[in-house]
Parts: C-alpha cells; sequence; structure tokens
C-alpha cells in the first residue's frame, strides 16, 4: 500500500509541474489577495495587527479552493479515475496519495509564502511562527474536506461554484482555529489551545475523509 501510495503522489506531482501555469495561478491570486488588503486600508500598524490572521487566512482558504477543481476532473476525464478503483488496492490509500500530492502543490507553498506576506503587517516574530504552523495544521485540512465536495461534484456541470457551496460550510472550524491561533498569541493569551484544536481537526479530517470521499467518486464514476 505504501508503495501505491507514492506512485500516486509521484504521478500526481509529475502530471502537476507539467501544469505549472495552474500552481502560479494559485499563488499569485494569494499573493495578489493578501497585499491588497494593506492598501486598501492603509498604513495603520494596529489596525494592520489586528486584521491580519483573518485576511492571511482567508486569502489562503480561498486559493487553496482555487486548485479543487483539477483535484479529480482530470483523470474522470480520462478514464484514469476508473481504472483507480477497479484495483485491488484500497480506494482510500489512493484518495490520501492525491489529496497529498494536491496539499504539496497548493498548499505548502501558501504555507510558506504566509510568513513573507505577514511582514507587511507589522506581526511579531512570535505571531508569525504561530501563523506558519497553524497554515501547516489547517491547509490539510483544508484539502482532505475539499475532496469531498470535489468527488460530489465530479462530472456535474457547474460544479466549480457547487464544490464552495458545498465545502465553505465546513471550512469555518478550521478558519476560526487558525486565525485564532494568531490573534491569541498577538494578544497575549497563547495559541496552545487553538492549534491542540486545530491538530484534533485534522486528526478527524485524516481519519474520516478519506473514507467519504471514496464513496463519493464510487456514485460519480457509477
Amino acid at each position: 500500500m505504501l508503495k501505491v501510495f507514492m506512485c500516486v503522489i509521484q504521478r500526481d506531482l509529475l502530471l502537476a509541474f507539467r501544469r505549472r501555469a495552474d500552481i502560479v495561478t494559485t499563488l499569485f491570486f494569494f499573493i495578489i489577495v493578501v497585499s491588497l488588503f494593506p492598501l486598501g486600508v492603509g498604513v495603520n500598524p494596529g489596525l494592520l495587527r489586528t486584521l491580519a490572521p483573518g485576511i492571511l487566512w482567508v486569502s489562503a482558504l480561498l486559493a487553496s479552493m482555487l486548485a479543487l477543481g483539477r483535484l479529480f476532473a482530470l483523470d474522470f476525464t480520462d478514464g484514469t479515475l476508473e481504472q483507480m478503483l477497479l484495483s485491488s488496492e484500497p480506494t482510500s490509500i489512493i484518495v490520501i496519495g492525491k489529496v497529498m500530492a494536491h496539499w504539496l502543490v497548493s498548499g505548502l507553498p501558501l504555507v510558506l509564502l504566509a510568513p513573507v506576506l505577514a511582514i507587511q503587517f507589522d506581526l511579531p516574530a512570535e505571531s508569525i511562527g504561530v501563523l506558519f504552523v497553524s497554515l501547516l495544521l489547517g491547509t490539510p485540512v483544508l484539502s482532505l474536506i475539499g475532496a469531498i465536495g470535489a468527488a460530489l461534484t465530479l462530472g456535474v456541470r457547474g460544479g466549480g461554484a457547487l464544490v464552495s457551496l458545498l465545502v465553505l460550510p465546513l471550512y469555518i472550524p478550521v478558519l476560526v482555529f487558525g486565525a485564532g491561533a494568531v490573534g491569541a498569541q498577538a494578544s497575549g493569551i497563547g495559541a496552545s489551545a487553538h492549534l491542540l484544536l486545530l491538530g484534533g481537526v485534522l486528526a478527524g479530517a485524516v481519519a474520516l475523509t478519506p473514507w467519504a470521499t471514496s464513496a463519493a467518486l464510487r456514485i460519480a464514476v457509477e
């Protein structure tokens, strides 16, 4: 199963880097949205520090949603997904591999860029560190939950808009705990409680979403 898992990741990463324009689009969207807020809000340092956690997290959430449509759509179109579902390996392993590849392409770059972009909001170093950790815990959850929505809307006309309506309510706890961790650290309360809750959400998502996504994929293919 480990060999299948690694093969799925390697294949999806290779296909993603052959279509680098999609990766660049996600990154530029994140950079532009985050950078526009200081220009629109003004140069008040106190206000920027207050707004920074929500702005960075909402921007990362929206940027990650841009890539959800590519998670299964190409494999569904060319018939590869059907062959994967017919294999003797557990479908959940294939799903986890595809979600991991999706996160490495669309989630991890956001995690690495966020601390650099946070400098323009005048966040202290401790808050930037908490932001990095919260995104590192939270963005995989966005990919795991988004995989369910992408599977449910597979082959549906207007699926891009529909998947947003499906997954956005499920993203709210991740957004609250992620942005709340940075805000709690900035206010001196400490971010450990929010990060622990975010870690619990990640553990629950890893345990439950692959099976839900597998079931949704089988329904879509049938």
